[in-house]
């Protein structure tokens, strides 16, 4: 994701007057009570341009409240899951930290170290709409996104159009087939980045999306027990898809996104044809590549159907990205996570290609014609699903996606999968 260091000061200057503008108000101004503070914040944005405009986003905020400075801490992605249950053990977690909600914000509540920030949040959260909800814990509020995704299959036009296919497969039978096209003309058909597991959780969660009731899902993940047979029907779904064999060569130990080897360098190269991943992947990818066609080459296409299926036409698996507060500096970090809602800092977010504004207001600036395909798909899907992994508590996530893991990696069945789940949530009786 790369930004022209121009740009960045033209960002940087704007950022300045608009938070000048915009302030802060109430308990959550951003001025710690009893003098300055020093807020540390650890995020996953590790390369640019993503990485440059939060330290934009801070240096604007410090220059128009002064009592507030930032100590960041970029950290990757994977890390967070081992780094942050630690860090809530110890007596000095981060102030600011990323948060995806769902199961795994519950489980870190039990920290006691997490800032409810219900009634600080309460005048202004409603703009976010029914995004802010992910990132609640029985009514009340833990976090605040800062963007949401959706999931469906990025794919190369250019090659596509190599190997004589004129459009995109609706139905896993005409993925397959079009799998098989490709193999014929020597083209990789799908980059997986199974080495960081979540990504063959992408494709399990999909799949039990398309055999699932949306009512099934969510009252049996709610319940931590997956007992209705369309779980296993998921399963052997993946098991039909490995069958075809669409991955590339030692996918199992491909990272998703570190380097030009990843799976996500991988297509933006154009040494695969398609990837199963979610909106921020034409950022990620362009950080991969000196191709300067990319964002031309590259098109969209939901998740396709599965024959049978009791899942609603439509719904997306998806999730976001978004922070919470720990208790030492709550009503500052608050001020902090205002500004980074408002429709200003969200539609800079936008332009960036970091994902889709969680602020609706914002959603002008997705300037991609292809993003703007996803972000209208997404609004029109009956049902979003978030990542079952980060829906459930943090040690039932985890495993199923060793569980999912496993299963690609040939150790499994479709039933271990949902055993393991089951096992997890029962402290493995």
């Amino acid at each position: 994701m790369r930004t022209p260091r121009k740009w960045l000061v033209v960002m940087f200057s704007t950022l300045v007057a608009l938070t000048a503008a915009c302030g802060g108000g109430g308990s959550g101004s951003g001025v710690a009570a009893g003098g300055p503070v020093t807020l540390s914040w650890w995020h996953n944005g590790t390369t640019d341009p993503v990485k440059s405009t939060w330290q934009q986003v801070a240096d604007a905020y410090h220059k128009a409240h002064p009592d507030v400075s930032f100590q960041i801490d970029p950290i990757q992605n994977e890390d967070f899951t081992t780094k942050m249950p630690l860090a809530l053990q110890s007596a000095n977690p981060p102030d600011i930290y990323q948060q995806w909600g769902g199961g795994n914000e519950a489980s870190q509540i039990n920290s006691g170290k997490v800032a409810d920030i219900t009634d600080d949040v309460s005048g202004w959260i409603s703009e976010l709409g029914n995004a802010a909800q992910r990132w609640q814990v029985n009514g009340r509020q833990y976090g605040v996104p800062y963007d949401v995704h959706v999931v469906g299959f990025w794919y190369r036009k250019d090659i596509f159009a190599r190997a004589g296919i004129t459009g995109t497969p609706s139905t896993m039978d005409q993925f397959y087939a079009d799998v098989a096209t490709l193999r014929q003309h020597g083209i990789q058909p799908v980059a997986i980045g199974s080495k960081d597991q979540w990504p063959d959780g992408f494709y399990w969660d999909y799949f039990a999306l398309r055999e699932c009731s949306a009512s099934t899902a969510r009252a049996q993940i709610d319940a931590h027990n997956l007992t209705d047979a369309c779980w296993i029907k998921a399963g052997n779904d993946v098991t039909t898809l490995l069958s075809h064999n669409p991955f590339q060569t030692g996918f199992l130990g491909t990272p998703a996104q570190q380097g030009a080897g990843s799976s996500a360098g991988l297509v933006a190269n154009g040494q695969a044809a398609m990837e199963l991943q979610g909106d921020w992947e034409p950022g990620t990818m362009a950080s991969l590549t000196n191709d300067k066609n990319l964002v031309n080459d590259l098109g969209w296409f939901p998740f396709p159907t599965v024959p049978g299926g009791k899942g609603e036409a439509g719904a997306v698996l998806g999730g976001g990205d978004g922070f919470s507060c720990t208790t030492r500096a709550a009503s500052a970090c608050v001020g902090f996570l205002q500004y980074i809602a408002s429709t200003p800092v969200q539609r800079t977010l936008a332009g960036i290609g970091s994902g889709l504004p969680a602020n609706p207001a914002a959603a002008s600036a997705i300037t991609n014609p292809t993003l703007r395909q996803v972000l209208a798909y997404s609004q029109k899907a009956p049902y979003l699903q978030n990542y079952f992994d980060i829906d459930l508590p943090t040690n039932i996530g985890q495993a199923l996606d060793a569980a999912t893991a496993n299963f690609f990696a040939g150790q499994g069945t479709a039933a271990t999968v949902v055993q393991s789940v089951n096992q997890a949530a029962t402290g493995g009786r």
